[in-house]
């Protein structure tokens, strides 16, 4: 007889190197939630990180996850995850232990169980955080060789801001994130200047919900939904409004519903982005799977903390590596 599945689940906080400040606000520390589910003595690990965008807090995640042993105990299974918790980063750390689990009980790579291609190592973009156009291009300056930078921009100034991180950078390749925080004032304007700056991609211009404008102008530049998209079924609602998405497996649920959601999207024409939360390589590991099917990829998360989990992902100058089997998957 199989043995029911435990879990534990518990916060941890990671210190930031320095501060990662966006539009909406300034932290010093990621903090995530850990899901352990254990069986048969082999133990599967998944890691997410609650959105304050959309009301999540570790608190209550936290006590999410607990209120799922007793389905776990009466057999619950990835599959059956997918309809009993609503996506959320909740969903992600048991989706992703879940997933870890079977892979260790298979004896099997994550990928070959799955019937993925194996990721490969690949380019992740860097983050430069909001601030001054001064501060932003003495940041850009130090890290100027690495070949995709992603830069937070925040509103007033942001065409100043552009321009000196261009300048500082002028061989990269850029993408900018807005996070929400232009307005139908100041849209094509900063998209105008992003364009003339070379960029390659604008994140989420405009507060989700509020971006039918998109589909009223001409784009000079590919814009990507963030906040806008966040599972499967919000994806053929923005098809007039954006070019490319931003799958993150904390908005999606899992790995489960981001590879359904990346099928989705190639299939609907859209370019594909895995981005990610600033957050340990537990959590990355899994959004490696996807990094074959993505345009950009901005797995970036431990290079801007103090120190990551042991046993973390390989960073290379500007490379991130599949994880090792003891990490995840």
């Amino acid at each position: 007889m199989t043995s029911s599945k435990l879990l534990v689940s518990r916060i941890e906080r990671w210190p930031i190197a320095g501060r990662f400040t966006i539009s909406r606000g300034t932290k010093t520390q990621a903090v995530t939630v850990m899901a352990e589910v254990s069986q048969g003595g082999l133990i599967g690990r998944g890691e997410c990180v609650p959105y304050p965008r959309y009301g999540e807090t570790p608190e209550a995640t936290l006590a999410t996850l607990q209120s799922m042993q007793a389905p776990l105990s009466r057999g619950l299974d990835r599959r059956a995850l997918q309809t009993a918790m609503p996506p959320g980063a909740a969903r992600n750390a048991l989706d992703c232990a879940l997933l870890d689990l079977e892979a260790k009980t298979a004896g099997q790579r994550v990928w070959n169980l799955l019937g993925r291609a194996a990721p490969e190592p690949c380019t992740t973009a860097y983050t430069i955080s909001l601030a001054s156009s001064e501060a932003m291009a003495a940041a850009t300056e130090r890290v100027a060789h690495r070949p995709l930078l992603k830069i937070k921009l925040g509103g007033q100034g942001d065409g100043a801001r552009i321009a000196a991180v261009r300048k500082a950078a002028p061989q990269s390749q850029l993408i900018v994130d807005a996070n929400e925080a232009w307005t139908s004032d100041t849209l094509e304007q900063n998209l105008k200047g992003c364009a003339d700056a070379g960029v390659t991609l604008v994140e989420q211009p405009l507060p989700a919900g509020q971006d039918e404008l998109l589909a009223r102008i001409r784009r000079p530049l590919p814009v990507c939904a963030d906040e806008s998209v966040h599972d499967s079924a919000s994806l053929p609602g923005l098809r007039d409004r954006y070019d490319a998405v931003n799958i993150k497996l904390d908005k999606a649920g899992g790995l489960t519903e981001a590879m359904a959601m990346a099928d989705a999207a190639q299939a609907l024409g859209f370019q594909i982005m895995i981005g990610c939360m600033v957050a340990t390589s537990l959590s990355m590991a899994p959004a490696m799977l996807l990094t074959r099917q993505a345009r950009f990829v901005d797995l970036d998360g431990p290079l801007l903390l103090a120190r990551d989990r042991d046993g973390g992902l390989r960073y290379d100058h500007n490379m991130v590596y599949p994880p090792e089997a003891a990490l995840w998957g």
